[in-house]
């Protein structure tokens, strides 16, 4: 089951998100010295309260009680009709399930419902398998940054309404 994360979830969400991109780190070699801003290290239940202050519509992917999925999207400021996803994340158990997928297409689907029209991410470009897998759920790969400040590349892609909003059914 999806819902929107409730203020008493917001701890476990932001523990989900940071085991869920230790892997990332762990596959990437990052650390907390060579890129300290990396979302596994930096989110917080403090953080993410503040996106819920700022109006982020924050959900939770839940297997009986328990927070295996989470996932944000934000109205871009001034952008019409225009959405971002946020930190997509799936415990590692969770993983290869369906469950990211469903994720992705409630979100997908709540985007419609607000009349969005695009919803935008930014991903590791050099990360081959997420960006094929987002590719294969309908975005496209709309350029590419490179930061000071990060030993990544960022890749932007985006998706537009009319694609696929079935959701995985949970296992």
């Amino acid at each position: 089951m999806i819902k929107q994360i409730e203020p008493s979830d917001i701890a476990k969400a932001a523990a989900l998100v940071r085991e869920s991109y230790a892997t990332v780190a762990n596959d990437f070699g990052f650390t907390e010295q060579n890129f300290p801003k990396f979302v596994g290290f930096v989110t917080t239940a403090e953080r993410l309260q503040n996106h819920a202050d700022w109006g982020w519509w924050m959900y939770g992917l839940y297997d009986n009680e328990r927070l295996v999925g989470y996932a944000s999207i934000s109205k871009i400021a001034n952008a019409k009709n225009e959405y971002e996803l946020h930190n997509l994340a799936v415990l590692p158990d969770y993983r290869y399930k369906g469950c990211g997928k469903q994720l992705l297409d409630f979100c997908k689907a709540k985007v419609n419902e607000l009349g969005g029209e695009k919803i935008k991410i930014g991903i590791i470009e050099e990360n081959k398998v997420l960006k094929n897998w987002y590719s294969a759920n309908g975005f496209i790969h709309t350029g590419t940054k490179k930061f000071d400040h990060m030993p990544i590349t960022v890749g932007f892609m985006e998706w537009a309404p009319g694609g696929s909003t079935g959701c995985a059914a949970m296992k």
